[in-house]
């Protein structure tokens, strides 16, 4: 009996399952199982009428096998496009965001930057010139050693941090900054030569007569020496002449301003033109020379540069 039961329900359940997939093949997802069997323009008259047969004896033994679908699932569906929507939206406006770096990332970037810092203490762009004095300033948070390569056993200067340290450089074409266990090359410039010019202030020398008297009264010619470093300069200047100076300009250059001196009277003039006869050009003009030297001592360049006078009698 048992196994005659369960014979009638095997043959139940396929039935069922060919009548499922039936009606999906010809109504697609609307299960109402009623309404198709009472729709008579559905399905042919042959099948209408075996599938009404088959439900009646089914409903017959009581078996309800309606396949209802919840009606929600429709609007869920739309909810759950206008859901994917926003999400598209914002992973839209998310795409070119960046985000913002982590604490340890920043810590990191710290760290890297103290590094930098301390790999320049003392600045490449300061200046050092051979055979005179300089300035290391230390900008960083160590000390820094100064160095000749060739006596790396003794600093020339030890510059603490945040200050500066004046030290005096020979014959050296760089210098060694060390600092930790790192170090860093710095080219040394060579001292430049003093520069002299000497430049005429007055319109006097250029007429037809030219008297001492104006020549001693007035500046006629302005000396301008350029050193990098004036202070280490040792200045001469020879012959007849009267100079004041130094003073400076604002470049720091020496200025000196010369006057002719050769008589206070002219009994002294002409005691003067016995001696120096031949110093007379072949136009009637007199010609003295006169001469600006200057020394490094530190260096030893030498330069010296000259120019004249000329002047016909001692008044009018």
């Amino acid at each position: 009996m048992i196994n005659k039961n369960r014979d009638s329900k095997f043959v139940i359940y396929q039935v069922l399952y060919i009548f499922v997939i039936t009606v999906l093949a010809l109504k697609g997802a609307d299960l109402d199982l009623r309404r198709v069997a009472l729709e008579e323009d559905t399905v042919q008259k042959e099948v209408r009428d075996s599938l009404m047969a088959v439900l009646d004896s089914l409903y017959a033994l009581g078996i309800d096998f309606s396949i209802k679908i919840d009606p929600n699932v429709v609007v869920e569906n739309e909810q759950m496009r206008e859901q994917l929507a926003a999400l598209n939206k914002k992973l839209e406006t998310l795409k070119d965001f960046v985000p913002p770096p982590k604490e340890d990332e920043i810590k990191k970037e710290e760290i890297v930057e103290e590094q930098t810092l301390l790999q320049s203490p003392i600045s490449a762009k300061q200046t050092y010139i051979q055979h005179t004095w300089n300035i290391a300033r230390n900008t960083g948070t160590v000390p820094a050693n100064i160095y000749d390569p060739r006596n790396m056993n003794n600093p020339i200067a030890v510059v603490p941090a945040g200050q500066e340290k004046k030290f005096d450089l020979t014959d050296q074409t760089e210098v060694i900054i060390k600092f930790g266990s790192q170090e860093e090359r710095i080219k040394v410039l060579p001292n430049k030569a003093p520069e002299i010019k000497i430049e005429r202030v007055t319109t006097k020398m250029n007429s037809a007569d030219i008297y001492v008297k104006d020549l001693q009264r007035i500046t006629a010619f302005k000396v301008t020496i350029i050193d990098q470093r004036p202070d280490q300069l040792k200045v001469t200047y020879a012959g007849p002449i009267s100079v004041s100076g130094p003073t400076k300009d604002s470049n720091g250059n020496l200025i000196y301003n010369v006057s002719l001196k050769i008589a206070s009277t002219e009994s002294a003039f002409d005691s003067w033109l016995d001696k120096n006869g031949n110093l007379r050009e072949s136009d009637g003009r007199y010609k003295v020379n006169f001469f600006f030297t200057a020394v490094d001592e530190k260096s030893k360049d030498r330069v010296q540069v000259g120019d004249s006078f000329f002047f016909t009698e001692f008044s009018n």
